[in-house]
């Protein structure tokens, strides 16, 4: 991020220079400015430019410093889950070393029972990505077993 930063000092910085470089002297009353409505409208497309690109830059840099963060250290987990309505799942989550048994529906989500004893899962039970989601990933070309 400090990179970013410094470039975008350095930047100003230049802009600055270049302005202080150029001569001061003032056009004529009668005569038309230099470089005209062309030179202003390259100048405004070319700010625009930076601008936007400093933008998707940024996008990018922050994306990158968010992969960095440890992806397996997650402290909730959705150990499974099951659908028992068009819209109202039951979820069994795992926090720390305690499952919670959670109902979800559209307008409200509760904790429905705390398992005194863990409930053992193979990872083979896991819950995969459904069937639809899955193939959806891979028409895309982001097929999500292939990131983890």
């Amino acid at each position: 991020m400090m990179r970013g930063v410094t470039a975008l000092g350095a930047l100003l910085a230049s802009e600055v220079v270049i302005a202080a470089a150029e001569p001061a002297a003032a056009p004529a009353a009668g005569s038309p400015l230099p470089g005209g409505l062309g030179a202003q409208l390259a100048q405004m497309v070319f700010g625009l430019l930076l601008v936007v690109g400093l933008i998707f830059f940024l996008a990018w840099l922050l994306r990158r410093m968010q992969g960095n963060a440890q992806r397996g250290a997650q402290v909730i987990e959705i150990v499974g889950s099951r659908a028992i309505g068009p819209r109202d799942r039951l979820l069994l989550v795992q926090v720390g070393k305690e499952q919670i048994l959670i109902g979800h529906t559209p307008g409200s989500i509760e904790a429905l029972h705390v398992l005194a004893e863990p409930v053992a899962v193979p990872a083979t039970a896991r819950q995969a990505a459904p069937e639809f989601a899955q193939r959806l990933l891979e028409l895309m070309g982001k097929d999500h077993k292939d990131k983890t």
